[in-house]
């Protein structure tokens, strides 16, 4: 009954949240083919999906403005323009046209996803009840279900542009859940209002925490069908399912999270799953075999599923509600620099060094959060 009050309380927030895996996880688990069909080297591609990751930093620091332009249609608005990107993404032939698709789509969402985290603020706050793994933890979980159906669709010989016709169908289904209340804002920074200098590093101390376990996310998701596919000699099926074990792994984790372990200190459950995240992509590295591989993908997205949700609550937790959504979008646009860095890191290193060498470098990434990052965020957060 606890769960049901909780899925009720947080409804339009999961819907996007759905909305926004369902998007990510048929490009995802498409890359390969994607790829291939406007030519891009691994260099290359990693360059167009920085642009797209472009336009999802932009919309972030943008979605309070979204907000307050078109209210409570501002989440559905987001949700449409990541289905057109995606849509236009399936047609793409030249890497201009994906570029296009990208920003559009990843825009789209970026928008979507700081007013889902936001709603779940909000809720938490009405609720007195920490709901941001249970809902971090069933876009997971939408997004594992998605890849897999994905790769199903692949091996059937369906091409992107009915498969990305079919996340649209979906998507619409879905939007008039997504309809938000309106609330009062207050534009400037979130410093304002509460212990100034330390709220402001509150805000984005906690943002590279964000940004450093999106990016062990990034780099699982956004390569690791590209790892089994060419690294493994995999078949697409089996390249589908890297993705879909990296979110069966973070749904687990985050809806455990939120089943038994809400009265856990936070600040010890991110260090251990910084640890894990980083060991868990170390493997997949350095895996001989498809069996290692999905075994080091689960472990990492298992790690990695709880410190983003985490770090987001505390943020949103820290700052007066009327400042929330700006503090939110703060934290997020900077956390969210995972999908601008993540690129950058996978790509040229892939490029420099090998596939394996750039899960390397995430992973030490991870472990290197755990023993420094996290804390000096806990000592902030203590002065408070």
């Amino acid at each position: 009954m606890r769960l049901l009050n909780d899925l009720v309380a947080s409804r339009r927030a999961l819907t996007g949240f759905i909305v926004v895996g369902f998007g990510w996880a048929a490009f995802s688990a498409q890359m390969p083919v994607l790829k291939a069909q406007v030519g891009a080297g691994d260099g290359f591609w990693g360059t167009l999906i920085l642009i797209g990751s472009t336009g999802a930093l932009m919309a972030m620091w943008l979605a309070p403005l979204v907000y307050r332009l078109v209210g409570a249609w501002a989440m559905m608005a987001g949700a449409a323009a990541m289905v057109s990107g995606f849509l236009l993404a399936g047609f793409a032939t030249t890497p201009a046209m994906m570029g296009v698709a990208l920003f559009l789509a990843a825009g789209g969402s970026g928008v979507a996803d700081v007013l889902a985290n936001n709603e779940v603020s909000e809720a938490e706050s009405a609720s007195r009840r920490s709901l941001m793994n249970l809902n971090h933890g069933l876009f997971s979980l939408a997004y594992a279900l998605a890849a897999v159906g994905v790769g199903v669709a692949r091996d059937a010989g369906l091409e992107p542009p009915v498969i990305f016709a079919g996340l649209a169908v979906a998507v619409a289904m879905l939007v008039p859940w997504m309809r938000l209340p309106d609330r009062a804002l207050q534009s400037g920074d979130p410093a304002d209002g509460a212990t100034e200098r330390v709220s402001r590093a509150i805000v984005w101390v906690g943002g590279l925490v964000v940004l450093a376990a999106f990016l062990s996310e990034a780099a699982s998701e956004g390569w690791s069908a590209l790892h089994i596919e060419r690294t493994l000699n995999g078949s697409p099926g089996q390249g589908a399912n890297g993705p879909a074990l990296l979110a069966t792994g973070m749904a687990v984790g985050r809806l455990g999270a939120h089943l038994i372990g809400a009265g856990w200190p936070p600040f010890r459950v991110m260090v251990i799953a910084s640890c894990l995240a980083g060991g868990g992509l170390a493997l997949a590295g350095m895996a001989p075999s498809i069996p290692v591989a999905y075994l080091g993908f689960l472990l990492g997205g298992l790690g990695s599923s709880v410190v983003g949700p985490l770090a987001l609550g505390l943020v949103g937790q820290a700052v007066p509600p009327r400042f929330r959504l700006t503090a939110i979008s703060q934290a997020a646009a900077l956390g969210y620099a995972a999908f601008f860095l993540g690129p950058v890191i996978m790509g040229f290193v892939s490029e420099g060094f090998g596939l394996r060498m750039s899960f390397y470098v995430i992973a030490a990434i991870m472990f290197a959060v755990a023993a420094g990052l996290l804390p000096v965020w806990a000592r902030l957060l203590s002065r408070q």
